[in-house]
């Protein structure tokens, strides 16, 4: 192509392919062909009403091209919302979805087709984007901006392949996306004790790299809310999916079912922040107290710690006395490690693999830097344990260093306690996460992950209230509520209410469809209710996913122990799995 003959316009590119075409093709080609084509009579529709153009098209893939960022990711959700639709009577293994990307940028023309490196990055960007889910560029979400009703959570730089600079993503979520926040008039009471929502702070710097350090700050308040046993304090996950949205904290309150807000902003200048905060009464919307703060950076800690007490003050005085919050907290030996541990929380909310990458390379390097940093150390015990090949020894040994460090680090007998499970001793395990909760209460996935000893050990009651308190407590938390489901399959499995736990093994694997242990059950809890058309259904499905699954690898990897494992290996030998 001539350099001078070059025809070139930016324009907003939308990329979308089908997640797990492969899987749906091995299952039914034909099944699969009409139903992908009568979903492309759908998209194709959408993408010309929003006034968007296909350009290009391959198997169960496509790429449009549309004059206005706004309009493609218009045409995005709703594209989502009408497969979702299209999707909700058919089965959970039959369900086709959509993952969709967006970018804008400098493309150039020949004929009908257009090149460049917004094509690329949109298609990359689909890869990063959750099944039924929307994923756009940093671009993208700028030219957005209020103009949809939309929560963008931010996934943190992302280095896709041929491109030299990392593009910044942000994940869409709407009312059918994946993580999406409730649904709007939807309400949950409130707790018997004071309650909290803590909102992403608003980055007011300029400078989209800050939007960490904004994000930093809420983390740490929230952290220290949480350690106070009186205080019911929504988890982070929960509250990030308002970031980037206008806020109307009447319908965070009924959304979130807490009786206050805080909000604020920051504003970081060369070594100066400025610093804002309010806390709302959410049932009126009235103020209740606001301050702001000018600091050198150095004095940032202190900041925080005299945010967090202000609250606590504010909303129950006599915890303030009580819980010299400053006191207990043990900050890093740097703020470089503390921005390392900070971006490692992005990278490991992604819940991807390469996420967890990003996170284990972040945190050991935070390491490098302060070597007694006890979060940091917990944190890479977490994602050695939730690699693709964990690393449990390793995991084990960093939980044990966290915990000399800093025994009332939270995050470390959480992952103590997961390595404890994986293990077998479970009933160290309960213990760890017990200890967890004594100094976080309202730490989600511990609450989430108590469940799993407490239903072996036959107290499945027990479980799934632990379970429940886990969603409770972080609504909207897709990582919470995949440990909680498994809570809820281990303990409607313990408690022989199979039916149940089919329910819950179904909406687990819809969240994780490679999760062995989620399809073992699923195989196990529909054979011990005689159910031999679903028993077979998902039998098919996990042996495409491992051809070489036996009941004896079973045996060897499963953490349940005692008459509830010996349940599930019977199950697996009615199914018919291979004894090797």
């Amino acid at each position: 192509m001539e350099a001078h003959s070059v025809e070139r316009k930016l324009a907003a590119i939308f990329a979308a392919d089908v997640a797990g075409y492969s899987r749906l093709m091995g299952q039914d080609e034909v099944g699969t062909l009409r139903t992908l084509t009568a979903y492309r009579v759908i998209i194709d529709r959408l993408i010309a009403s929003h006034r968007g153009r296909i350009f290009n098209t391959a198997g169960d893939s496509l790429v449009a091209d549309f004059a206005s960022a706004v309009d493609a990711v218009q045409c995005a959700v709703a594209v989502q919302e009408a497969i979702a639709k299209e999707n909700a009577d058919r089965p959970a293994g039959e369900q086709m979805r959509y993952r969709i990307g967006i970018h804008v940028g400098d493309i150039m023309v020949q004929g009908d087709n257009l090149f460049g490196d917004a094509v690329n990055v949109a298609a990359r960007l689909e890869a990063f984007a959750e099944p039924g889910g929307i994923c756009v560029s940093g671009v993208v979400r700028d030219h957005v901006g209020t103009k949809l009703p939309l929560v963008f959570a931010d996934l943190g730089e992302q280095q896709v392949k041929n491109i030299a600079q990392p593009i910044r993503a942000y994940r869409v979520q709407g009312e059918t996306s994946p993580t999406a926040a409730p649904v709007v008039g939807s309400s949950l009471s409130l707790p018997d004790k004071p309650s909290i929502a803590v909102l992403p702070f608003a980055n007011m710097s300029g400078d989209p790299e800050q939007e960490y350090f904004a994000d930093g700050m809420v983390e740490e308040i929230i952290t220290a809310l949480s350690k106070v046993r009186w205080f019911f304090v929504i988890a982070r996950n929960s509250s990030f999916t308002y970031k980037g949205r206008a806020i109307d904290v009447k319908r965070v309150g009924r959304e979130l079912g807490v009786r206050y807000v805080l909000e604020g902003s920051v504003r970081k200048v060369g070594n100066r922040v400025r610093i804002t905060a309010q806390l709302v009464d959410a049932a009126t919307g009235n103020h209740i107290w606001a301050e702001r703060y000018d600091c050198e950076l150095a004095d940032i800690f202190a900041v925080q710690d005299e945010i967090t007490e202000r609250v606590v003050a504010t909303i129950e005085p006599e915890l303030y006395a009580a819980e010299h919050l400053r006191s207990q907290r043990k900050l890093p030996e740097s703020l470089d490690a503390w921005e390392c541990v900070i971006r490692a929380l992005s990278y490991v909310s992604q819940g991807t693999l390469d996420g967890n990458t990003q996170a284990e390379a972040l945190c050991r390097r935070a390491l490098l830097i302060a070597p007694r940093y006890s979060q940091a150390r917990s944190l890479l015990a977490w994602v050695l344990l939730r690699g693709h090949r964990p690393q449990l020894q390793e995991a084990f040994t960093e939980a044990i260093a966290a915990l000399r460090v800093d025994e009332r680090d939270a995050w470390a007998h959480l992952t103590h306690g997961i390595a404890l499970w994986r293990m077998r001793r479970h009933g160290e395990a309960d213990q760890a996460f017990r200890r967890a909760l004594d100094f976080n209460p309202n730490f989600a996935l511990a609450h989430a992950f108590l469940g799993c000893p407490l239903a072996t050990r036959g107290a499945d009651e027990e479980a799934i209230r632990s379970a429940e308190r886990a969603l409770r407590l972080s609504p909207v938390d897709g990582l919470v509520s995949a440990y909680a489901s498994f809570a809820m399959v281990f303990a409607h499995f313990a408690g022989a209410r199979y039916a149940d736990g089919v329910i819950w093994a179904r909406k687990l694997i819809d969240k994780q469809p490679e999760n062995l242990m989620a399809n073992y059950l699923l195989i196990a809890a529909s054979a011990m209710q005689k159910d031999s058309a679903a028993t077979a259904a998902a039998l098919a499905s996990l042996l495409r996913l491992r051809p070489d699954f036996s009941v004896t690898w079973v045996s060897g990897t499963t953490p349940l122990i005692g008459e509830v494992a010996d349940r599930v290996l019977e199950g697996l030998r009615t199914a018919g799995v291979p004894e090797l």
